[in-house]
C-alpha cells in the first residue's frame, strides 16, 4: 500500500509490529508495499529487546512517504530526507523511548543503511557521487556522498542544544554512523554556519537526501564510474 505524503491511514488498517503500541492518528504507520517491484527495492525488518523496525525502500518510485517512529522530530527529519532524495520510504518503528531515543534512532540507522546497501548496489550504472551545499535561513551545511562500498563518515557539526523536540542532538551523529557502517558509503557532513539548531538539523537531512538523489541516479547502462570496473 503506497500513500501520498501527508495522507492518513484508518486506524483499523494500522500494522502492529509488537506489543508496544504504534503512534496515534496523525502518523502514517502502515508500511508501504508495491505489487510490481523495481530492481532497486528492499524490504527488511530488525527486532531486538529494545526496538522493532521495518523498512520498505524503493529508490525509483518516489517520493511517497509512510514513516512512523516514537520520536516525532526525528520522524520529520526522515520525511525531509526521503522527500529530497526522491525515494519511496515506508518505515515504522517502536522502541524503548520511555528510556531515551538512542536505541530507536540508532537501530533505524542500522536497518535503513542495510536497505540502502541492498538497493544502491543493485545497479552499477549510477552517478556514484553526490553533493549539496544547502542553506536553511542562516544555516549552511555541506554534505557529500560517495557510493563507494567503503564505510567512512566525516561529521563536523556542533549543536548548542541537547535536544530538538524529543530528539537528542547527539543522536544525529549516531544515526549517520549506524547508516554509513551498514550502507557501505562514504559520507561527509560539515556545518559551515548556523545559529539555530533546528535549521542546522534540517539542512543536514535535506542535504543528505539531495546528495543521495544525485549519487544514485542511473546513467543508462554506461557502466560503473570506477576504473576498477565495479562499485563496491
Amino acid at each position: 500500500m503506497l500513500l501520498e505524503a501527508g495522507e492518513s491511514i484508518p486506524k483499523a488498517q494500522r500494522t502492529r509490529l509488537s506489543n508496544r503500541p504504534l503512534p496515534e492518528p496523525g502518523y502514517n504507520s502502515n508500511v508501504m508495499r508495491k505489487s510490481s517491484r523495481s530492481i532497486r527495492y528492499s524490504e527488511l525488518e530488525r527486532e531486538t529487546n529494545e526496538t522493532k523496525v521495518r523498512v520498505v525502500l524503493d529508490l525509483d518510485g518516489g517520493p511517497k512517504l509512510d514513516i512512523s517512529t516514537p520520536v516525532p522530530f526525528f520522524t520529520h527529519m526522515l520525511e525531509l530526507m526521503a522527500f529530497h532524495a526522491g525515494m519511496n520510504l515506508g518505515l515504522v518503528a517502536t522502541g524503548d523511548s520511555e528510556i531515551d531515543d538512542h536505541h530507536t534512532v540508532e537501530d533505524i540507522g542500522i536497518l535503513f543503511g542495510q536497505a540502502l546497501k541492498e538497493t544502491l548496489f543493485a545497479e552499477q550504472s549510477i552517478e556514484r557521487y553526490g553533493q549539496s551545499l544547502l542553506p536553511m535561513d542562516e544555516a549552511l551545511v555541506l554534505v557529500a556522498v560517495d557510493i563507494s562500498g567503503r564505510s567512512r563518515l566525516s561529521y563536523d557539526v556542533d549543536f548548542k542544544r541537547d535536544k530538538l523536540g524529543d530528539l537528542s542532538t547527539e543522536n544525529v551523529l549516531e544515526f549517520f554512523h549506524a547508516l554509513v557502517s551498514q550502507a557501505g558509503i562514504t559520507l561527509h557532513i560539515k556545518k559551515i554556519s548556523g545559529d539555530n539548531d533546528h535549521h542546522v538539523c534540517e539542512a543536514i537531512f535535506k542535504g543528505f537526501g539531495r546528495s543521495l538523489r544525485e549519487a544514485m541516479q542511473t546513467t543508462g547502462g554506461k557502466g560503473p564510474k570506477s576504473t576498477k570496473g565495479k562499485i563496491g
